[in-house]
C-alpha cells in the first residue's frame, strides 16, 4: 500500500480494489464494505466455475446439434430430394413428349434445391465447428486462469477474464431453421400439375370403392344399406348409439378407408342437394360439439368443396375460395394425390377440373362428406 506500506490483504467493494488493513480500519476505506482478499478471490473462482459449467453445457448442446441434428438433416434432405425426383418423373410419364423441357427445368431446380440445402448444412457445420472451438478455447483459458493464477494476478486479470467469458456467452446456440430442410415448392408447376391431373382423369377408368363409416354419421343423417347414400333429416329423429367417432352436431361423416400414399379418385352424385360438402380430412378431425374444430373446412384438418346458398366454394382452415361454374354438374369427382400434396375436384362427364388445391399432407386422409339438404350418393 502506498499510503501505509502494508500488504494489501483486504478488498474494498466500494473502490473495487485491494487495500491494506490500515486503509480498511482507519484509512479512506474504513466506512466501506471490505473483505479479505482470499474471500474475494474465492468469489471470483466460484463465478468462473459456474461460467465453465455453462460453457460446457453450451458446448455439449452444439456438439449434439452437430452429431445428431445435422446428419439427420442431411439424410432427410437426400430422402426428400429422392422423393421429389420420383414424383417429377412419375408425373412426366403421362406427358413426357409435350413436356421434356419442363421436366428438365424442374429436375434442375430439385438439384439446385438439394445443393442449397446441403450447402446450408455444410455452412452451419463450419459455423458451429468454429463456435465450438471458440468455446473450448475460452473454457481452456478460464480453467488455466482458475488453476494457475495467484490471487493478486487473478484480481489484476479479472477484467480480461470476464471479457473473454462474456464473448463466449454471447455466442448464439443452434435453433431450428427451415433453411436446413428440402423445400418441395421447388417442383411447383401449373403446367405439370394441370397436365398430370388431366391425363390421370382421362386414363383412369376405375374409381375407389368408397363407403361411409356408419359410426361417424351425424344424427341429422341417415345412411343407406350399401353405405353409399347420405340423406339429411331435418329433425334429429334418428337415434344413434354413442360413439367417439360420431359427429354429434354438424351433418358430417367420413369414409371407412383412408389413403396414405398414391393417387385416388371417387365420384359423388349430388342430385338435387343444395347444401353439401365433399373433400377429405385427417382422422384426428374433431367430431364433437358445434365449434369450428368439428366443422368441415373451418380448421386445418379438412379440405372441402361446398355448395350452399347457390354458391360453390372451396374451404380450408376458415378460408373460402369462390368457385364459378357455368352449369351445375350431375356428379363431382374428387382426386387426391397424397404424396404429391394435390387435391382437385372435377366434372367426371368432361374431366374438367373444377378446382385444384396444393398443400402438404402430414397424415393419412379420409374421404369426407356432409349434406344439409336432400341426399348425395357415392358412385
Amino acid at each position: 500500500c502506498h499510503d501505509h506500506d502494508s500488504e494489501m490483504s483486504w478488498f474494498c467493494y466500494s473502490e473495487e480494489k485491494p487495500v491494506c488493513s490500515a486503509c480498511a480500519v482507519v484509512g479512506k476505506c474504513k466506512e466501506h464494505k471490505v473483505k479479505p482478499v482470499q474471500q474475494k478471490a474465492s468469489d471470483i473462482r466460484n463465478k468462473l466455475v459456474d461460467l465453465c459449467e455453462k460453457l460446457q453445457q453450451k458446448t455439449s448442446r452444439i456438439e449434439r446439434h452437430m452429431t445428431e441434428v445435422l446428419p439427420g438433416k442431411n439424410q432427410n434432405v437426400a430422402s426428400a430430394a429422392s422423393s421429389a425426383r420420383e414424383l417429377v418423373i412419375q408425373r412426366f410419364n403421362y406427358i413426357r413428349e409435350a413436356c421434356e423441357t419442363e421436366e428438365q427445368r424442374l429436375l434442375e431446380q430439385v438439384h439446385a434445391e438439394e445443393e442449397r440445402a446441403h450447402q446450408n448444412i455444410l455452412t452451419q457445420r463450419a459455423h458451429w465447428t468454429h463456435s465450438s472451438e471458440k468455446l473450448t478455447n475460452v473454457k481452456s483459458y478460464l480453467v488455466d486462469m482458475l488453476t494457475t493464477l495467484e490471487d493478486q494476478n487473478l484480481l489484476k486479470s479479472q477484467e480480461e477474464i470476464f471479457e473473454r467469458a462474456e464473448e463466449a456467452e454471447g455466442l448464439l446456440e443452434p435453433k431450428k431453421s427451415e433453411q436446413l430442410n428440402f423445400n418441395l415448392n421447388c417442383i411447383q408447376s401449373p403446367l405439370l400439375h394441370g397436365l398430370w391431373a388431366s391425363a390421370f382423369l382421362i386414363s383412369t377408368t376405375d374409381v375407389e370403392d368408397v363407403q361411409i363409416n356408419e359410426k361417424t354419421i351425424s344424427p341429422s343423417l341417415t345412411l343407406s344399406e350399401d353405405k353409399k347414400t347420405l340423406t339429411f333429416v331435418s329433425k334429429k329423429i334418428k337415434t344413434y348409439q354413442y360413439c367417439p367417432e360420431r359427429f354429434n352436431h354438424w351433418p358430417n361423416s367420413v369414409a371407412t378407408k383412408f389413403f396414405e400414399n398414391g393417387a385416388h379418385a371417387w365420384k359423388v352424385d349430388i342430385g338435387k342437394s343444395c347444401a353439401f360438402k365433399l373433400g377429405i380430412c385427417y382422422g384426428c378431425h374433431s367430431r364433437k360439439g358445434s365449434g369450428n374444430d368439428s366443422r368441415f373446412g373451418y380448421n386445418a384438418f379438412s379440405w372441402v368443396f361446398t355448395h350452399f346458398d347457390n354458391e360453390y366454394s372451396f374451404f380450408h382452415d376458415k378460408k373460402q375460395w369462390t368457385v364459378k361454374l357455368l352449369k351445375r354438374p350431375a356428379q363431382i369427382g374428387v382426386l387426391v394425390d397424397v404424396e404429391g400434396g394435390q387435391l382437385l375436384f372435377y366434372d367426371p362427364d368432361s374431366c374438367t377440373i373444377i378446382y385444384s388445391y396444393q398443400t402438404k399432407f402430414t397424415a393419412p386422409v379420409y374421404p369426407a362428406f356432409a349434406v344439409a339438404h336432400d341426399s348425395i350418393t357415392i358412385r
